[in-house]
């Protein structure tokens, strides 16, 4: 990183700052705000995992890790966009040369969304293929350059999966996000219409899976970590921010209580509750911390590179456990805070909804992630 550039770390704290106050707006209005995305990209985000011969920063997980964390104890949805964007840019790097040279044509700040999910069709034609389709939560799309889409295509005669690149503006983007967590996002729909995408701005999709570029010489083009390797990091991480910020919330209203509410006779008061507050705080803290140290497992092995099969399935098996315990977490100190922490526009209540809105993710389900657990250690003990 030139000697100029503010760690991530560092410039997420205005990023949190400026996405706080518009927090409330941005879920009313079910996108991020202008303003926010412009605190997002001059952070560095974007830029973060770029190549450095692009002008990026060649940046690690580790790095990435305690930044969105931070984003998301005071918004979660700008958390996750932020996330996002900093992590998809390592799928352009996996692209042909010529793809890469037009992708960070106008430096390394460029906006991409995607979906690996084969959602589309397409076609192939000479030099190039048509494609349709509807891709579903894209988040942050309406502030994309370009979007990275998955397609099914027949190659004698058997499906193959496609991932293939489209300026933003060949895409019609349709209002489908009506979420009742994770709001903010934006996370619409981009519809593509029998649009022409040239040969080489696509890709097999097994090359992000597996993280090696398609012609590594020239360009700079260096392998990244396979995909199932980080996808639940990439999810889970404004999780982990919330429920940090959640559990701060209810760590200031107890002192509150305690301190400030009257003793009435016959009536518990707040010292009754304190025991409760106690458990709660106690067992919540650790558990939140204990996913932290977990995630920065997952990243430093990503960040380390040559990630064996079994450290995969584990990382994939550590992000699922990790939501599942930061929601439990999380609704555990949403109960304990009583009806004060479901006034409407409150900040615990949207955290509350946005961790377990990120629970349903399907990178995120622990049953598929168990069972490749399972199988690859049968494997490795056999």
């Amino acid at each position: 990183m030139p000697e100029n550039e503010v760690p991530l770390s560092t410039a997420a704290v205005d990023v949190a700052e400026v996405a706080s106050g518009l927090s409330a707006e941005m879920y009313r209005q079910r996108r991020l705000g202008p303003e926010v995305f412009e605190a997002v990209l001059g952070a560095g985000f974007l830029r973060h995992f770029v190549p450095a011969g692009f002008g990026g920063r060649d940046g690690t997980f580790r790095q990435l890790l305690p930044a969105v964390a931070l984003i998301g104890e005071r918004c979660p949805a700008t958390a996750w966009c932020a996330s996002l964007f900093a992590s998809t840019p390592r799928f352009l790097a996996l692209f042909p040369r010529a793809a890469r040279r037009e992708f960070w044509a106008d430096g390394p700040d460029t906006a991409v969304v995607c979906s690996v999910l084969p959602f589309g069709e397409a076609v192939a034609e000479r030099d190039g293929w048509r494609v349709s389709g509807r891709w579903p939560y894209l988040s942050g799309i309406e502030f994309a350059e370009w979007a990275v889409l998955c397609a099914k295509v027949l190659v004698d005669g058997e499906p193959v999966l496609k991932l293939v690149a489209v300026p933003r503006e060949a895409c019609r983007v349709e209002e489908t996000w009506f979420s009742v967590g994770m709001q903010a996002t934006g996370s619409n729909t981009a519809v593509l219409e029998d649009v022409f995408v040239p040969a080489h701005r696509v890709v097999g999709r097994e090359t992000v899976f597996a993280g090696r570029p398609v012609d590594p010489a020239g360009e700079p083009a260096a392998p990244v970590a396979p995909l199932p390797a980080v996808n639940g990091l990439t999810f889970v991480v404004p999780a982990l921010g919330a429920a940090r910020g959640a559990l701060a919330l209810l760590s200031a209203h107890v002192a509150r209580k305690v301190r400030d509410a009257p003793v009435l006779p016959g009536a518990p008061g707040a010292q009754g509750n304190l025991a409760t507050w106690e458990s709660v705080l106690a067992r919540s803290s650790a558990e939140i911390d204990a996913v932290g140290l977990l995630l920065e497992r997952i990243a430093d092995v990503a960040d380390r590179g040559d990630i064996t099969p079994a450290e995969v399935a584990r990382g994939a098996r550590d992000a699922a456990f990790a939501i599942d315990v930061l929601t439990g977490a999380v609704n555990r100190i949403f109960r304990a805070a009583g009806t004060g922490g479901q006034v409407a526009d409150g900040l615990l209540q949207r955290l509350w909804r946005d961790v377990n809105s990120i629970s349903t993710h399907q990178a995120l389900q622990f049953e598929p992630a168990a069972r490749n657990y399972t199988r690859t250690a049968c494997e490795s003990a056999g």
